[in-house]
């Protein structure tokens, strides 16, 4: 499977300029052989823009994404902000190459006052699901940056585990090394695509990553705007969990002694 993520800083608060951007970025991408592309969190709308997300959020963006997906032949890993009547998410959704909803994620953990102010948090974890031949599941920003979450997917057999963020200074050692370890401890294959530029205070610091199993950053990006583009290769993370057995040497008699689950 060829994988790639746009990072962009995009048009905060400018949903036709984010999708037109989106389209030309599925066309270009169709033209390197790309088969799923995946965008940063909230992409749509942008991140840090304030009290307008209430109503951006009530734009169909998954159905005009779906509609490009079509067009270009092309899966989309796209991040949102999720309107509903109980109150907005932060989401995001994987839609194959015919438009159809494969996997739907909500961030479970919510960063700081910014998240807290808009979003309700996600209550079920991501699910594993079957695409391309691989064991694929989601997550948004935060959300990678606790090992017992990422655990928990790659036991229920995730291989390639997806990752909209909108990371920020001054985090950039979690772009650069915490999502390699992330991959490492679990032997399993992991894009990690973030924004660039600013958002009123918020300065992100891009370095979007595609990490293999064994911590190789297979693409990467430094602060420009870039299309990453790297190739998943089946049966790399089976083979991968063998040699490095870190799921299967885990002491869980012990663990449960010391009042741990994970």
């Amino acid at each position: 499977m060829r994988v790639a993520g746009l990072q962009t800083a995009g048009t905060p608060g400018d949903i036709d300029a984010n999708l037109r951007e989106l389209d030309s970025t599925l066309a270009r991408a169709a033209g390197q052989g790309v088969d799923l592309l995946i965008t940063p969190e909230l992409f749509v709308t942008g991140y840090d823009i304030g009290d307008s997300l209430y109503d951006l959020a009530r734009f169909d963006a998954v159905g005009a994404v779906r509609a490009m997906a079509v067009a270009h032949g092309m899966a989309v890993m796209l991040g949102y902000a999720e309107h509903t009547p109980a109150g907005l998410y932060n989401s995001a959704v994987l839609l194959d190459r015919n438009g159809a909803e494969v996997l739907h994620v909500r961030k479970l953990h919510l960063f700081g006052d910014m998240d807290r102010a808009y979003f309700l948090p996600g209550t079920h974890p991501s699910p594993v699901v079957s695409f391309g031949g691989l064991r694929v599941s989601g997550m948004i920003c935060y959300d990678v940056e606790f090992p017992e979450y990422v655990r928990y997917v790659a036991q229920a057999g995730c291989e390639l585990l997806l990752v909209p963020t909108a990371q920020m200074e001054p985090y950039l050692f979690s772009a650069r090394e915490l999502v390699r370890t992330r991959a490492w401890e679990n032997q399993i294959y992991l894009a990690y695509i973030n924004h660039t530029g600013r958002e009123r205070d918020t300065v992100y610091v891009g370095n979007s990553r595609i990490i293999a199993p064994d911590a190789t950053v297979l693409a990467q990006a430094g602060l420009e705007e870039a299309l990453i583009v790297a190739d998943i290769q089946l049966g790399v993370v089976e083979r991968a969990q063998h040699e490095n057995p870190f799921l299967t040497d885990r002491r869980l008699d012990v663990y449960r002694e010391m009042g741990l689950t994970a």
